[in-house]
């Protein structure tokens, strides 16, 4: 029986969610997956449907999701579903839900400088998710995150290089790819996705489709 995924997207056009997902789609489906894309959170009202998941892929951004629709998938991470997403796409997808941000591992708060921010990439690691990658560079926006001090953290980037008022704080290392678990379920995330081309090939596009892979069920 082939392990199924759901994908769903929505939320600000800017992320470019449908494109997002069908990146993920194919790289699921050449992995050997079932996989369900939709375009709307009504996915999440059913647990049932919910609990015979491998993999839940969030590509939402700013929106509003209902306090059951949380709770279900919440419960059934902490069952044993994978859930794993990028960018504002999982970690900026609810911003009055602190279900969903404590789940995830990490809410979005800044990107100074915006798009177009030159920055490296350092592996830290050597989790199944970035062993044998090297360091490489990006041009986009620099995620700062508030991050949850259980998290693994397997790459991060450097701020600042951007002036602002965080800078007065000097020298930090920010997360960009970090594994957590939440009960049951293995949770991924990876800072990078502001738009499909930034992710659609590369370490990146690797990153990515290791850690869809590795928090599956």
């Amino acid at each position: 029986m082939m392990a199924k995924a759901l994908i769903t997207w929505g939320g600000w056009v800017g992320h470019e969610p449908d494109k997002v997902a069908a990146l993920f789609a194919g790289w699921l489906r050449d992995a050997g997956f079932a996989v369900e894309v939709t375009d709307t959170l009504a996915c999440f009202d059913d647990p049932a449907r919910l609990s015979d998941l491998s993999l839940i892929v969030p590509v939402w951004t700013m929106s509003e999701i209902g306090k059951e629709q949380a709770d279900h998938v919440a419960a059934a991470v902490a069952a044993g579903v994978g859930l794993a997403g990028c960018h504002g796409g999982m970690c900026d997808s609810f911003r009055t839900n602190v279900v969903w941000q404590f789940m995830t591992g990490a809410q979005w708060v800044a990107h100074p400088g915006n798009d177009g921010v030159r920055y490296r990439v350092r592996v830290t690691s050597d989790h199944a998710v970035v062993a044998g990658m090297a360091d490489f560079e990006v041009e986009t926006e620099q995620y700062y995150l508030h991050v949850d001090p259980a998290v693994k953290v397997h790459a991060v980037c450097d701020f600042p290089l951007v002036a602002g008022p965080h800078a007065a704080n000097g020298p930090v290392e920010m997360p960009v790819v970090f594994t957590k678990l939440w009960g049951e379920g293995r949770v991924y995330y990876n800072a990078l996705g502001h738009q499909a081309s930034v992710i659609a090939e590369g370490p990146a596009a690797e990153m990515i489709r290791r850690g869809l892979v590795w928090a599956a069920r």
